[in-house]
């Protein structure tokens, strides 16, 4: 287990129940993305609600980007909420960054629990990619600059796209994903059976060692970056710091990155601004600047 010293549930939701740990940050962060997801709306171009699947979960929300010629690149962001909470239309304003550098955002919807179990979630992500490639050209997309972006739970989902057969299982290229980044992340799962997210997740032994992308590592991968917040918590850090080394074990290429003063929470204030220490080099290795 990741968490070498914490061996009881309180001590793992002492890592990980943010709402408990920072209560005002959460709180404003939830005020946050519902109030600029808001404002973004009535100030850019969007397209809200398209299906991927054959759910009722599955549609995501497409901000194209301005003046595009057809060739815009691509981000694809996969929200957090530990599994169980949120949806895409709280997270429209992570568009407005990337919009101002050209970039089109497609922003993933996908059923939480406990109406659905972990490995749906990770089928619907998958397929939203999917529609993202396959239809890149409807939203002035360009299917072979595509990046995905995650954050927390969904920082999970996008580690899981890394280790996904494009070719066997969805007849695109294998390199589908030319970059991603996964924003204070989760990748080793074992510590989660025992916390406060367990009646609602309801893990098991084989869900855990299935869903863990530090233990799935693969072969061939693009580059990935994984920021977190300075001000994390010791357990979202390691989760980062772990799984990086694991990555670079299997000879790939990532790199961590702590931005200094945030928390779990406040770091996505950098999606607003494209010079932010969070966005920016998310854009570089997208050849965006």
């Amino acid at each position: 287990m990741i968490h070498r010293n914490s061996v009881t549930q309180e001590e793992l939701d002492a890592q990980y129940n943010l709402r408990a740990l920072i209560p005002e940050s959460a709180t404003r962060y939830e005020e946050f993305c519902e109030s600029e997801s808001e404002k973004l709306r009535t100030e850019l171009d969007h397209r809200l609600d398209l299906p991927f699947g054959p759910t009722l979960a599955e549609h995501l929300d497409v901000y194209p980007a301005p003046d595009t010629r057809g060739d815009a690149p691509i981000l694809v962001y996969v929200h957090g909420g530990f599994w169980v909470l949120r949806t895409s239309k709280e997270f429209g304003f992570v568009a407005r960054g990337p919009a101002s550098k050209g970039v089109a955002t497609v922003v993933t919807n996908y059923a939480v629990a406990p109406a659905v179990k972990l490995g749906e979630m990770v089928r619907q992500t998958r397929a939203a990619v999917a529609w993202a490639y396959k239809n890149a050209a409807s939203f002035g997309g360009d299917p072979d600059r595509l990046h995905v972006v995650g954050h927390s739970a969904g920082g999970h989902l996008v580690a899981t796209l890394l280790m996904t057969d494009w070719e066997g299982e969805y007849g695109l290229p294998r390199d589908v994903i030319k970059g991603a980044t996964a924003i204070s992340g989760l990748y080793d799962l074992s510590p989660f059976p025992y916390t406060f997210l367990q009646p609602k997740l309801g893990l098991t032994a084989d869900e855990v060692l299935e869903y863990s992308p530090i233990l799935h590592v693969p072969d061939e991968a693009p580059p990935l970056l994984l920021p977190y917040g300075e001000r994390e918590t010791e357990g979202f850090k390691q989760q980062s710091e772990d799984f990086l080394a694991a990555w670079k074990a299997k000879g790939l290429d990532g790199t961590v990155l702590p931005i200094p003063g945030k928390d779990h929470f406040d770091i996505l204030d950098g999606f607003l601004d494209a010079r932010s220490p969070l966005l920016s080099p998310i854009l570089e290795r997208m050849d965006v600047r």
